[in-house]
C-alpha cells in the first residue's frame, strides 16, 4: 500500500507525539504502507516544521528538521510530478498532494485539510483524515 501524507499530518504529528498523526508515522516506520513524497512536498514539509510558530513548539534545530526530511527522502519513494491537476479549487496550492499521489500511484492520501478531505477522492486514491485512516486499516494491519 502506498501513502501520500500531507504537511499538516507531519506537523501534528511533531506537535503531539501522542496522537493519530503519530500512529500513522509509527504504522509507516513498521512497513505498514510506503511513504511517497515529491520534492515539492518534501520542501513543504521543511517550511512548515521550520516556521517559527510550529518551531516553538516542536524546538527541533535546523538540522534535527533536515535530518527527518532526509530520513523522508531516505526511506520514502522520491517520485517527479510531471503531470499538474487543477483539483481542489478553493486552495490550488493542495493540488501538489494529489499530484505526488498520482505520480507514486498511491492509495491513499492522509490529511487533516478540509480542502482536500472535501475532495474525497481522486482517480482511486482516497483521502482521509488520521483518524479515519487508522480505523478502516486496523484489522489489515493487525
Amino acid at each position: 500500500m502506498r501513502v501520500v501524507i500531507d504537511t499538516n499530518v507531519v506537523v501534528s504529528r511533531f506537535l503531539s507525539p501522542s496522537g493519530a498523526p503519530a500512529k500513522v508515522f509509527d504504522l509507516w516506520r513498521t512497513g505498514a504502507f510506503d511513504l511517497v513524497v515529491s520534492a515539492a512536498i518534501l520542501n513543504e514539509y521543511r517550511n512548515a516544521l521550520a516556521h517559527q510558530r510550529v518551531r516553538s513548539r516542536h524546538r527541533m534545530s535546523d538540522e534535527e528538521i533536515a535530518e527527518v526530511i532526509s530520513g523522508f527522502q531516505e526511506f520514502g519513494i522520491l517520485v517527479e510530478t510531471e503531470e499538474t491537476v487543477s483539483v481542489v479549487a478553493a486552495d490550488p496550492d493542495d493540488n501538489k498532494v494529489i499530484e505526488c499521489a498520482s505520480a507514486g500511484m498511491a492509495d491513499y492520501i492522509i490529511s487533516g485539510d478540509r480542502h482536500l478531505l472535501d475532495v474525497g477522492e481522486y482517480q482511486g486514491i482516497q483521502i482521509l483524515p488520521p483518524d479515519a485512516f487508522l480505523v478502516a486499516f486496523r484489522p489489515e494491519i493487525c
